[in-house]
């Protein structure tokens, strides 16, 4: 039995992520959305600890 590498593991991770990812977006103009949407609880988050 042949065992799988750390970085094949995380390849293997990686990409299925990113398939997930793309997928749950459908079109470039949602990806856009989604990563405006991320900034923006990013932008929450340090604005609640106090970060400037």
């Amino acid at each position: 039995m042949k065992y799988l590498s750390l970085g094949q593991i995380l390849a293997v991770l990686l990409l299925a992520g990113a398939g997930v990812g793309l997928a749950g977006c459908n079109t470039v103009e949602g990806v856009g959305e989604d990563v405006s949407a991320a900034g923006d609880k990013l932008d929450e988050a340090a604005e609640e600890r106090g970060a400037r």
